[in-house]
């Protein structure tokens, strides 16, 4: 009994509030309290038991279920079922009024309606039953010997980069740190970075982190630092103290933060230091053949991408690299020395062991498709399986680091628990991210998203994958079954072709599948490093499964999404981690034309989703049926967004017309419009009490989605019916880390404009409403404002008025310096919409010969 109630407190402190953590208040009971007061108003724990019987034999639960309370969710589902029928109910209404004067215009607003309440149904299904899963880490550590250490399995960590200028090198060294400075034991995980580039400076940088991970990692290890990002650590204003080591914790604090920044002014200086050096090199080369070629310190030439480029080593076209920078440690701790003259830090308690560090530059050729960032993780996942082979595999981006170093442990409370450890695929986490405005004036955190709707995915099938923070099991990467759909042990015989010619690589997968495997030291011979490079090149997927049914999915850019989408189909199933203080963080482009470029990404690959192999419709029976219609949702939602940007515009029509309407009688309308968007939205607020997100979040994902309805995602559904008519892919940019901002404004690339025709269909949109609302009190001015054709005029304002308040964001990221007050975007709001009112007056007014029958009509 008093082993549940401590791994009960253990899980509760999970969740804890981020805000007790960081004020460095510490009692494991009193964190619970406030746990359970915070959640009890909405989450309620399942009826689960504190243990499950496998193959004879009682094993505690490493996680616990909660569901939401019967008195939110039973409101909360009888309103979706109150809106179903207040939607039917317009429909029969419209059908029943059809508006004779305007057929083609009735016609095509009950498409454009039927595709929203389809849309809606589709977004609202799977939402029914939202479900949360806190890993219990303290039976973790029952379960798997002494802190959890004893008997845990491998992990092999994946990181991804490709320019060092848009995606910043500090950004990348800090995400590696953070991995090797986490609280998972050492000999037991291995991080591997790819440099998709092929660039020396991301591989020097990887030697600075080797020799500053020497001093950091003990650092974190002694005094129990969080979050272990360097960067991110120094940036705290407070950084409370949770080791036991006060008296030595700001001497040893001051020391590192001066090591640290003279690592930063090294990383900072790589780029001019290895041009220097190369400049000198060439310089007393007596070869005479004009090539300049890039040095490495050891003075041999780089085999990746050179400065100079030249035949060979070119951007794109270069040989492939695997570097072990450090190697696998031994299996016991090594305690480090005490203070000294020389060494003035004291880690005579301290293991100083560092996990392996690997870098990889896959080979890159003319003429090849490489596949974007799914070929590098395909390189990734065949390479570490020759050299560490762990059964559990972490992705992350380079720009998102471990805030939590508990985080590694916090997915194996799902992957090994009793019940269905076995057929869990991945564990997704939500996503964080750091120096966003403090207004969130993109939606940046997405929190309606990574709160709202993962969490109802839970209480299905799982998360889709969201692209970084992800745990896999690997042999769901490499295409096998669920267990529970397959024999007991994995046979290859036969499949050999589907992942290529190295024999190495087929018979690594049995291990693989063990998921207590650790990692074993392995030595990078001749043989082993020949079998290394042929698996980076870029011919050895010709004629295999990668990209397809084995590994990253291939040729959509939202490769993330289609691959655990495979897993799905295959019936294997995903968990949501949620845990506090967050897992990871990362960066989000807070430029709008950044923001818009990666929301263009995601849309367009989702459309791509639904025209391809990957259509949930054509999933097999092994797909929960609502997660069949959460994937359908997830790949069409932009097309619903041409009918909206239509409804947009149309107010271009009243600037034409005096009377011209969708429906009649249109005072009826407007008020079924009214309730059935109050309705919406009052659903809406429910999802915001369960999901734990502040109204803030939800009035910037409202106001986000209409700037992506009225620009990006119409874009999108253009793009797809291009490829479609004409067969060739889309190209989508890359999403630039790379920020303007000065040491004096950190939020200076928010107000910087750069301007691009994804914003012009928007722009017309802001324009047309102003003009439009401008319009419709000029007519009400001219007609008298207590004609019946005034008060419809003032009916249709209020949904001009309603897109503008939406694209408010908008309208201020576009106003650029000036977008700091926004005082002044509502006086030029109120000049204009001024203006073209007293422009429509002037030029319709009646003449004063007529004012007397307009008298005389309205006194009748």
């Amino acid at each position: 009994m008093a082993a549940a109630v401590t791994r009960r407190v253990n899980a509760l402190r999970v969740e804890a509030p981020a805000a007790d953590v960081e004020s460095g208040r510490g009692a494991p009971e009193e964190a619970a309290k406030r746990a359970v007061d915070a959640k009890d108003d909405v989450w309620v724990a399942a009826d689960e038991g504190d243990t499950a019987s496998t193959g004879g034999a009682s094993r505690p639960l490493l996680f616990r279920t909660m569901k939401v309370k019967g008195s939110i969710l039973h409101p909360y589902r009888f309103l979706i079922f109150m809106r179903l029928i207040a939607v039917v109910a317009f429909f029969a209404w419209r059908v029943k009024h059809r508006n004779h004067d305007g057929m083609w215009l009735w016609a095509t607003s009950m498409v454009a309606d039927t595709w929203f309440g389809f849309s809606w149904i589709l977004n609202q299904l799977p939402k029914l039953n939202p479900i949360k899963r806190v890993p219990d880490l303290a039976a973790l550590a029952d379960q798997y010997g002494s802190s959890g250490e004893a008997n845990l399995p491998g992990i092999d960590i994946f990181v991804t980069t490709v320019d060092p200028v848009d995606e910043p090198i500090l950004y990348t060294v800090n995400t590696i740190l953070s991995i090797l400075a986490t609280d998972y034991p050492v000999d037991k995980y291995a991080c591997y970075l790819s440099d998709d580039g092929g660039t020396l400076v991301h591989y020097e940088a990887m030697v600075e982190v080797a020799s500053f991970a020497a001093l950091w990692v003990p650092f974190c290890r002694k005094h129990c630092v969080e979050p272990r990002s360097p960067e991110n650590y120094f940036a705290m204003k407070t950084q409370p103290y949770a080791g036991s080591m006060a008296g030595e914790f700001m001497r040893d604090h001051r020391r590192v933060r001066r090591e640290y920044d003279d690592f930063k002014d090294r990383i900072d200086s790589l780029s001019s230091t290895i041009r220097q050096r190369s400049d000198a090199y060439n310089s007393s080369s007596n070869k005479g053949d004009g090539v300049r070629a890039t040095w490495m310190a050891d003075g041999t030439q780089w085999p990746g991408t050179w400065i100079e480029q030249s035949e060979n080593h070119r951007r794109g076209q270069h040989a492939g690299i695997v570097q072990v920078i450090l190697n696998h440690p031994s299996c016991k701790p090594q305690l480090g020395s005490p203070a000294s003259t020389e060494n003035p830090f004291d880690f005579s308690n301290i293991d100083t062991r560092l996990p392996m560090l690997v870098y990889i530059a896959r080979e890159k050729r003319p003429g090849y498709n490489h596949q974007k960032k799914a070929g590098a993780m395909n390189v990734m996942l065949r390479v570490s399986a020759l050299l560490s082979n762990a059964p559990f595999v972490v992705n992350f981006d380079c720009d998102h680091y471990i805030n939590n170093s508990q985080a590694l442990r916090a997915p194996m409370c799902f992957m090994l628990d009793p019940r269905d450890g076995q057929n869990t695929a991945f564990v997704q986490f939500p996503q964080r991210f750091d120096d966003v405005d403090p207004t969130d004036r993109y939606a940046n955190h997405n929190r309606v998203f990574f709160d709202g709707t993962m969490l109802s995915l839970n209480g299905l099938q799982g998360p889709s994958y969201l692209g970084t923070g992800t745990m896999f099991r690997r042999v769901a990467l490499y295409g096998m079954e669920p267990p529970r759909y397959r024999a007991e042990n994995i046979k290859l015989v036969g499949k050999a072709d589907e992942f290529g010619t190295s024999t190495s690589l087929v018979n690594s997968m049995p291990d693989a599948a063990i998921q207590e495997r650790s990692i074993t030291p392995v030595l990078v011979d001749e043989g082993l490093g020949n079998d290394l490079a042929a698996l980076m090149t870029c011919a050895y997927e010709d004629g295999s499964s990668w990209g397809r049914d084995v590994g990253w999915v291939y040729n959509i850019a939202t490769e993330d999404v289609v691959t655990g989408f495979r897993m799905h189909r295959q019936g294997w199933r995903s968990m949501y981690c949620s845990m506090e203080p967050a897992a990871f963080r990362g960066t989000a482009p807070i430029n709008l034309t950044e923001r818009l470029y990666q929301v263009l990404r995601w849309s367009g690959g989702s459309l791509e989703m639904f025209f391809s192999h990957s259509n949930a419709l054509l999933a097999g029976r092994r797909l929960h049926p609502l997660q069949r219609v959460a994937y359908l949702n997830m790949s069409t939602y932009p097309i619903v967004t041409v009918f909206i940007l239509a409804y947009n515009l149309f107010p271009v029509l009243w600037l034409f017309s005096e009377q011209f309407y969708i429906q009649r009688p249109f005072g009826t309308y407007i008020m079924y419009l009214v309730a059935v968007i109050a309705m919406m939205h009052v659903i809406g607020m429910f999802e915001v009490k369960w999901a734990g997100i502040t109204l803030l979040d939800w009035c910037r994902n409202e106001q986000f989605y209409m700037i992506g309805a009225t620009g990006v995602y119409p874009t999108a559904v253009l793009y797809m019916a291009l490829k479609l008519v004409t067969g060739k892919g889309i190209y989508f940019r890359l999403t630039s880390k790379q920020t303007e901002a000065c040491s004096n404004d950190k939020f200076a690339d928010l107000y910087t404009v750069r301007w691009v025709p994804l914003l012009i269909p928007t722009v017309a949109v802001l324009v047309v409403n102003v003009a439009a609302v401008g319009a419709a009190i000029g007519k009400a001015a001219t007609w008298g404002l207590f004609t019946e054709q005034a008060h419809h005029v003032v009916l249709g304002m209020v949904f001009n008025v309603w897109i503008l308040v939406l694209l408010y964001p908008f309208a201020l990221g576009i106003m650029g310096q000036w977008g700091k007050r926004p005082v002044i975007l509502f006086v030029m709001l109120v000049m204009a919409i001024g203006a073209v009112g007293i422009v429509y007056f002037t030029l319709h007014a009646p003449y004063p010969a007529e004012w007397s029958e307009v008298a005389a009509s309205l006194g009748r």
